[in-house]
């Protein structure tokens, strides 16, 4: 039987039907997005409910400008996992493809430390072009995924740049650099979202969470991947005024990451690295969290800050981790919604 087929699935927690749920909306469902780990949980999401409803929010903040290319990482990595063309193993990049191109440059003499597929290039080839032509990211990215065939809308923040900026005691570096370069090892001194203040929402992205029926935050890291969307002037009030359920998932797993370094960003900006943290980071945007089994010790304290939480198996190893984990999370969205009476959180 099908993931698809499986939708009609109880939560052991509130006994609610999901597909109901889904029948219900009728309408759309947001995500904001970062990157791998995003990927995992979106991925599991379009088998959980129809993909054409859904509107994924992605961060650019880790956009980068290289040998003359504009590299768009978590939107492609979503966009690559989307219409099935991801590279598994390495959780990254396209399957099968090969880095000849590469290799060449290091002949060259240049610096070959950012990982650029042969297959991979085409993409940015035709988005720099097409930026160059006067095309905006937002019209680039609906053009791109629509020949990938993907159903979901995938939007970026914005259309303008906004370099994530990460600062260490070794100077300020391009997030990439930080990670990808650098290792992503050094102490976090500092998090700037550079000229964050002159972005403009991209077209539509405001009117989505107005109308939202949900609003989830994938399992990104708060800081440098969502943090980055909501720092986009109107993005956070917009979330704030939504009348939809907001609902996370908690990136920790007793006090460190699965991949990349939201513990380090977490501790460097003053927050316990936990997922009690991470609900903390977020605040009065959520509704309802989620936390990993392992970390069920903290549901109370979690709940004292005013959000309905589900313990569960956050980790997505296979598909069925994802779709399962996609489930839960409608269900805690449904459940949040209608619960109108005595829940602390914002709506109420």
């Amino acid at each position: 039987m099908s993931a698809r087929a499986e939708i009609k699935v109880l939560s052991d927690l509130w006994k609610i039907d999901v597909t109901d749920f889904i029948r219900e909306l009728r309408a759309m469902i947001v995500a904001l997005a970062g990157g791998v780990g995003a990927a995992k949980f979106l991925r599991g999401l379009v088998e959980a409910m129809p993909p054409e409803e859904l509107t994924i929010i992605s961060n650019t903040g880790d956009d980068i400008e290289l040998f003359g290319l504009h590299i768009s990482p978590d939107i492609d990595i979503v966009a690559y996992t989307l219409s099935g063309l991801v590279d598994e193993e390495r959780g990254w990049g396209l399957q099968d493809d090969t880095f000849h191109g590469l290799t060449m440059l290091q002949r060259y003499g240049e610096a070959n430390w950012f990982n650029l597929g042969d297959r991979d290039l085409a993409t940015h080839l035709l988005r720099t072009q097409k930026i160059r032509q006067g095309h905006g990211l937002t019209a680039i990215t609906a053009e791109l995924c629509a020949a990938l065939g993907i159903a979901s809308r995938i939007l970026p923040m914005c259309d303008e740049p906004v370099p994530s900026l990460v600062r260490t005691p070794a100077g300020l570096f391009h997030f990439q650099e930080y990670l990808v370069q650098r290792g992503g090892e050094e102490e976090v001194l500092e998090i700037i979202y550079q000229d964050v203040e002159h972005a403009t929402p991209a077209p539509g992205l405001l009117e989505i969470l107005a109308e939202a029926e949900a609003i989830l935050i994938c399992p990104s890291n708060p800081i440098i991947s969502v943090g980055t969307i909501l720092a986009v002037p109107g993005v956070r009030q917009a979330v704030q005024q939504s009348t939809a359920p907001v609902v996370a998932i908690s990136p920790i797993i007793q006090g460190a990451t699965l991949k990349g370094p939201a513990d380090k960003m977490l501790r460097g900006l003053g927050f316990e690295v936990s997922a009690y943290g991470t609900a903390q980071y977020y605040g009065d945007l959520l509704d309802g969290f989620i936390i990993d089994t392992l970390d069920a010790s903290l549901q109370p304290r979690i709940e004292d800050l005013g959000m309905r939480v589900e313990v569960t198996n956050t980790i997505m190893q296979t598909l069925a981790d994802k779709v399962a984990l996609a489930r839960t999370t409608l269900t805690l969205a449904r459940t949040c919604r209608r619960d109108v009476c005595g829940h602390p959180g914002k709506r109420i």
